[in-house]
């Protein structure tokens, strides 16, 4: 059930932006618990004026390629399911679309099962 929210600057093409998708939703499946078909992913793309980050924040040196992951999801997981999805996240982000490691970013909303209605105005795990 998690929402993926997934920001970058413009300008990559849609195969690039794909990968990132499917890396991410691949990682959320092996790493993260998440069913099959729980697939819900939004791609934000700003202007080099829309996106600032700290280039070098906790000693990380970051790129124009940064891309921001926040995800909105229940609060079932543990520390080491989390750890474990950022770590592959970032592992298979590198491959495809060969993201360097320092360029993801990842953010953990989480919330109560009852703040989701998939459709049919209905909280469906209420």
């Amino acid at each position: 059930m998690p929402l993926d929210r997934i920001s970058l600057r413009r300008g990559k093409p849609a195969k690039h932006i794909a990968a990132i998708r499917n890396s991410v939703y691949r990682a959320m499946i092996e790493a993260f618990n998440v069913p099959q078909n729980d697939r819900f992913i939004v791609v934000h793309q700003h202007e080099a004026e829309e996106f600032d980050y700290d280039p070098s924040y906790l000693d990380i040196q970051r790129t124009d390629n940064l891309v921001i992951i926040q995800i909105a999801c229940n609060n079932t997981r543990t520390v080491e399911q989390k750890k474990a999805f950022y770590q592959r996240t970032a592992e298979l982000l590198s491959k495809e679309p060969g993201l360097r490691p320092e360029d993801v970013f990842i953010n953990l909303l989480e919330t109560s099962k009852e703040n989701w209605s998939f459709g049919n105005g209905i909280a469906q795990y209420a």
